[in-house]
Order: C-alpha cells, then sequence, then structure tokens
C-alpha cells in the first residue's frame, strides 16, 4: 500500500513531499528524483523497500523540459561544482524541516537516482551527519576537486548500469572511491541494465537493505 503524502515549502524554498511512518516503521527515506522528474517518483520503489516508512521526497529547483532537476548542467554536459555547492543549503533546509514533520528517531536512507544521485553524493560529502546510510543509482561525482576532510561512517550502495548511454563505465566506481577515501562503507554493484530503474535496481536494494544493518536511533530534530 502506498504512503498518502502532503505537499510542504521548507524556508528557503524547496518543495517537498512527505509521508509519516504507519505501523512499527521507524526510519525515514530521503528522495532525490531523476532528470526531468518529480519530487513523487521515487515514493513507490521505497513504499515497496520499506513499507510504512516515513517518507521526505525532494522536488528538484531547476525547470526542466519534462519537469525537474536539482542542478543544471553546461551545454558540454558537464557538472558545474560551483552550482551543485550552492543547492546544498537549501536541501538541508529542507532535509530538516521535513525530518522535523515526520519525527522518529530511526535510520535515515538516501535515496537519489541519476540528478539526484549526484545531489546526494554531494550531500554526503558536504553534510553526511544527517544520513544513516545512502543508496546512489547511477551517479556521478558532483566535484573535481578531492572530497573535504570530513569522516563519512555510513553504509552506501551505487548502482551502476553495464548498457548506461549516458554514464561512463568509471563514474559509479569514482564516487565509490571518493566516498571510501573519507571512511564509507560502499558495496558498488554493476547491473546488466540501461540508465533506468529497473526490477534489478529494486532487488538488489532489497537484498543489501536486509543486509545491512540497522543502524542506531538518532537524535530527533528539532
Amino acid at each position: 500500500m502506498e504512503s498518502s503524502h502532503r505537499v510542504v515549502h521548507a524556508p528557503l524554498g524547496i518543495t517537498l513531499s512527505v509521508a509519516t511512518a504507519s505501523g512499527r516503521a521507524e526510519s525515514t527515506w530521503i528522495l532525490l528524483h531523476g532528470s526531468d522528474g518529480h519530487e513523487t517518483d521515487l515514493m513507490p520503489l521505497a513504499d515497496r523497500i520499506a513499507p510504512g516508512s516515513a517518507q521526505i521526497a525532494l522536488r528538484g529547483a531547476v525547470e526542466t523540459t519534462g519537469g525537474r532537476a536539482f542542478f543544471g548542467r553546461r551545454a558540454d554536459r558537464t557538472i558545474d561544482g560551483e552550482e551543485v555547492s550552492a543547492r546544498i543549503g537549501p536541501l538541508v533546509d529542507a532535509i530538516e524541516h521535513g525530518q522535523r514533520l515526520v519525527g522518529g528517531t530511526g535510520g535515515r536512507f538516501l535515496l537519489g537516482f541519476s540528478n539526484g544521485a549526484i545531489m546526494a553524493a554531494a550531500l554526503l560529502e558536504r553534510a553526511p551527519e544527517l544520513f544513516t546510510a545512502a543508496i546512489l543509482i547511477r551517479p556521478q561525482a558532483p566535484f573535481r576537486a578531492p572530497p573535504p576532510p570530513v569522516r563519512v561512517t555510513i553504509p552506501v550502495l551505487i548502482l551502476d548500469a553495464r548498457h548506461d548511454a549516458r554514464r561512463a563505465r568509471h563514474d559509479g566506481l569514482h564516487v565509490a572511491s571518493r566516498l571510501r577515501d573519507i571512511g564509507a562503507t560502499v558495496e558498488h554493484r554493476t547491473l546488466p541494465v540501461h540508465h533506468g530503474i529497473t526490477h534489478e535496481d529494486e532487488r538488489a536494494i532489497r537484498e543489501w537493505v536486509d543486509e545491512t544493518p540497522q543502524p542506531p536511533h538518532i537524535t530527533e530534530l528539532r
């Protein structure tokens, strides 16, 4: 059964959809959609993987031809690290605002796809304290400079696609290397699929979540 959700606006202008936990579920899933997407795109996936969990689904601030993105690209399709960096603060504000609305002291799982996975990688490098686990589907490194001297002590799953026309073969491995350098425990998998999310991705995520030790309860944001 899919979560019912409501649309809210964080103080710094980010729109998000939130769904409170139901039953005995305590974890919160923070969802970042892909390019030309919408904030609710990943909610059904999170419902299937973690039924009843709270959800904070963020809407990208950049308008695109088909929807939204969390950052734009240059004309040559490269990533502008300065733009990505500038957009982190409002997203952190929105996540904290959403967490206060949904409550809970269980694990906080960050799930990002494509454009959202790139932004998720940026959040892990700049605001790792917000999360207890992360899943990045088809990421790229958000910055050219080495990651800052932070400690990311959380488990991370990175899912690449063998037949992905929108990614270079090393993209996910590069992200994995950056996160390992700052302490994350990273599992990297390459699936025999294309760029979009498939049943293979869902199966891999479900297996990883089941095998990953549950994070300890954390202090509720106020």
